[in-house]
């Protein structure tokens, strides 16, 4: 049976999820709701026997609110059910617990981290070099491969070497780069522009998108 003092008490919500009278802090460990997973985060977080508060705010498996019960009610309810009991607010008075199958949580949210950690991506910053006047076969193969890096999601430094007298010519070394420019504008867009320091000059091109 549900706690008689649910029905109006500020920490009860019907919908499954709950707050805190007072907004007061839930701690170290919460509980959220992201794209519909249920999601604990604490390492110390308290299972079963190790919760020994009582009473508590018990939530069903299923998301229903049970209410205000002593601990002992709590563990029979989880038992009948085969669960275990997690405390998921435990700076919440009276704290909050749910029942789940805590084995089966642990091993979907490591499986979760790990396909997380597969589909991340760390922008890069790749270099392609150019010359003045550098012919064609040599342009088509550098700009295939600043296409690739900025398709792959990374960014892309532009560099323009410059020889002996080629120096004293930096408008030869800004044609090409334009001309790169134009040839990557459906995958980058420029950064930062081009800039001479020496006999170098250079410029960096960000992916439109982010892999």
């Amino acid at each position: 049976m549900a706690h008689p003092e649910c029905g109006r008490d500020p920490g009860f919500m019907s919908s499954g999820l709950f707050f805190v009278r007072d907004r007061v802090s839930l701690g170290r460990a919460t509980h959220r709701l992201i794209g519909g997973i249920e999601e604990i985060n604490d390492k110390r977080v308290r299972v079963n026997e190790q919760i020994r508060i009582s009473p508590i705010r018990l939530i069903q498996d299923d998301g229903e609110q049970i209410g205000i019960v002593s601990i002992d009610e709590a563990r029979e309810r989880a038992a009948e059910r085969g669960m275990d009991l997690v405390e998921v607010a435990a700076e919440a008075r009276p704290p909050v617990v749910k029942m789940m199958d805590y084995g089966k949580f642990k091993y979907e949210a490591a499986r979760a981290a790990r396909e997380a950690r597969k589909k991340q991506h760390t922008i890069q910053v790749k270099e392609v070099k150019f010359r003045p006047g550098i012919e064609d076969h040599d342009y088509e193969f550098k700009l295939r491969h600043a296409r690739r890096f900025l398709d792959e999601g990374n960014k892309v430094k532009l560099t323009m070497m410059f020889r002996g007298r080629q120096v004293t010519h930096p408008e030869l070394g800004l044609e090409v780069l334009s001309r790169v420019m134009e040839n990557l504008t459906d995958l980058g867009k420029v950064e930062s522009h081009p800039s001479m320091e020496g006999r170098i000059m250079s410029m960096v091109v960000a992916p439109l998108k982010s892999k």
